[in-house]
């Protein structure tokens, strides 16, 4: 690789960074404020918060990541033609086609992580959501247990919190607990935590009275405690095993579903799909490359406008993606237009290449700009100030 292939390379790879970063960390804030409610109605601190909105973050790139790279080749290409760096270029015997090698090479790199992501990082993610939502949601602690109502574990277990303060504190417990038949335990206490260990789970409660009714007696015993570990492992279910959907799954698991598999058996059409999708999605950057290069690559003087090929450009790229959103889509009812999306991307790429090969500048049509140009006159004439002698 050349000094000129690797100052393009790098550039290409630094933009297409900034814009990832960014278009990310937007969509990313979008999508969690939905989840805030861990921290006011669940009572989850700011890391379990950040860690299960984070986890989100490589299936948003999976999608954002090429039309990232489409921008980083817009603007890599504008920077060049700004400078007149491409003509420059051509004129030292760059052909369009050469000059699309460091961009190749830039793309290669966006497609290795499109793959890597979609293939491993974007299902295990989606699984460790999954998996940390149905602990959250099944154990009864962060669940059941809602400020000023009283809770019903069991038939003979009743608990009522007051509210929920900041980090996972509870405040005003009361706990009645009638499961042996032998005494009846009432608890006071001024606020408790829960604590969640290899033994079990368990609602410590500080500054409080106990007061146990033992049959037979006629008094009741009577203690004040500072620190009383109450047991509630029975009513939390964070062993349970979570049902993995489509979406959770790894590439090599859809490749070789088992037969047997309830998921597969009822969702076959979206397994299919989703598994044309996984493989579709390193192809997805060297399209909109392609074609971004195709429409915007070629050079020209500083006179001559380039608003019409970003248009085309942006238009060819969000047709095709929609195009391959639709396909996928019908998919699953449809298997063939897995066929036509596969068709549809390596035919832009093959046609992307051919304008680059053959030089071919996008402009627009004589007539449109004709008509613009008449448009504009006519505008002139009727909001435009009559000279003065």
């Amino acid at each position: 690789m050349g000094s000129i292939d690797r100052y393009i390379f790098r550039t290409t790879l630094a933009s297409f960074a900034l814009v990832l970063v960014s278009l990310t960390g937007v969509i990313w804030i979008t999508q969690a404020l939905r989840g805030i409610d861990l921290m006011t109605s669940q009572g989850q601190t700011i890391i379990t918060f950040l860690g299960i909105t984070g986890l989100v973050i490589p299936a948003l790139v999976l999608i954002i990541a090429p039309i990232a790279l489409m921008i980083a080749v817009s603007h890599t290409l504008n920077k060049l033609a700004t400078d007149s760096e491409i003509i420059v270029m051509n004129a030292a015997g760059f052909s369009p086609f050469r000059l699309f090698r460091p961009f190749f090479y830039a793309t290669c790199v966006v497609a290795l992580l499109v793959a890597f992501i979609g293939s491993y990082l974007a299902p295990d993610g989606m699984r460790r959501i999954k998996q940390w939502d149905a602990e959250i949601t099944a154990d009864v602690l962060t669940n059941i247990l809602q400020p000023g109502r009283f809770a019903q574990l069991d038939q003979n277990l009743t608990i009522r919190i007051r509210e929920r303060a900041p980090g996972g504190v509870l405040k005003g417990i009361f706990v009645d607990d009638r499961r042996d038949p032998k005494e009846r335990i009432t608890i006071i206490a001024d606020h408790g935590t829960v604590l969640k260990n290899e033994s079990g789970s368990y609602l410590v409660l500080e500054d409080g009275n106990l007061e146990r009714f033992e049959a037979g007696k006629r008094d009741p015993a009577l203690v004040a405690f500072g620190r009383y570990a109450f047991d509630m492992s029975k009513f939390s279910n964070r062993g349970r095993d979570v049902a993995l959907g489509i979406r959770e799954r790894y590439l090599w698991e859809l490749i070789s579903a088992a037969d047997d598999d309830p998921v597969f058996k009822q969702l076959s059409g979206q397994f299919n799909a989703e598994l044309h999708d996984r493989f579709l999605a390193p192809v997805y950057p060297f399209a909109f490359a392609v074609l971004t290069f195709a429409f915007l690559g070629t050079p020209r003087t500083t006179r001559q406008s380039r608003n019409f090929s970003i248009g085309g450009s942006i238009l060819a790229v969000f047709g095709l993606r929609m195009a391959g959103f639709a396909c996928s889509v019908m998919t699953v009812k449809t298997p063939a237009m897995a066929l036509v999306q596969y068709s549809m991307l390596f035919a832009a790429i093959a046609v992307g290449l051919w304008m680059i090969i053959s030089g071919i500048v996008v402009e627009p049509p004589p007539a449109l700009m004709e008509a613009i140009n008449r448009s504009n006159a006519r505008l002139a004439r009727l909001f435009g100030r009559p000279a003065t002698a």
